[in-house]
């Protein structure tokens, strides 16, 4: 229970903080700035890292619980209680902003900017670097790394600040489900929920590719 308490939180975080900023950019004149929204979801996911990581992995994201459940780091039994922890503390962190921005329209979700089937490739090809990375600096389960967080949360900028204009820079079906059912607003809400997992199951194609062993781990997590 534990591990699902922390899923729950660290995710409520990133969607409090991530898409909070998206909404106080708005609301605010654009003083947050792009670059700004750009690095409150990696800076909240390096804190959440560090947070939370020693106890759940700190995944905050279905998609990453399913790459690393193909990837044989999780057990089967895990997967759907991680699956609606993250969930239920992205919605609660929907709820919240509804709560203090009524007025906002999106709440800060996930739209194309342009047609659906760019970003559907753009999420896809976006959630199989960031999972390349994840799997190549962590073990999945109940793992603390100064590396780890260093690293996922660089990517996660990184490819916010180039993605985020095009197609929202999601990487996360949590993340962007949750705006999405408390706004009201289901339109290519597909692309976000799919184009991400697939993603995800790519990169470990990829990773048990290139690496020799490391990538593809036991049925069951790796415990201190």
């Amino acid at each position: 229970m534990k591990r699902y308490a922390a899923e729950l939180f660290g995710t409520f975080a990133l969607l409090f903080a991530g898409t909070g900023a998206i909404v106080v950019n708005q609301v605010s004149g654009g003083t947050v700035t792009h670059v700004g929204i750009a690095l409150t979801f990696g800076l909240v996911v390096l804190a959440m890292i560090y947070t939370v990581g020693d106890i759940s992995g700190a995944h905050l994201n279905p998609a990453v619980t399913l790459g690393f459940w193909a990837a044989r780091r999780m057990a089967t039994r895990d997967v759907p209680f991680y699956l609606a922890s993250q969930i239920a503390g992205a919605v609660l962190a929907s709820l919240a902003l509804k709560l203090l921005f009524p007025g906002n329209e999106m709440l800060g979700g996930t739209q194309p900017s342009g047609s659906a089937l760019q970003s559907f490739v753009m999420e896809f090809i976006l959630t199989t670097l960031l999972m390349f990375v994840i799997l190549n600096v962590s073990t999945g389960s109940r793992e603390k790394g100064v590396t780890a967080g260093i690293a996922v949360g660089a990517v996660i900028a990184l490819e916010a600040l180039f993605g985020g204009p095009v197609c929202g820079a999601s990487m996360n079906p949590a993340r962007s489900l949750a705006p999405a059912l408390v706004s009201g607003h289901l339109e290519n809400l597909w692309i976000y929920l799919s184009a991400p997992i697939l993603g995800a199951l790519a990169a470990v194609g990829g990773c048990c590719c290139i690496r020799e062993e490391g990538c593809c781990g036991p049925a069951t997590p790796k415990l201190p």
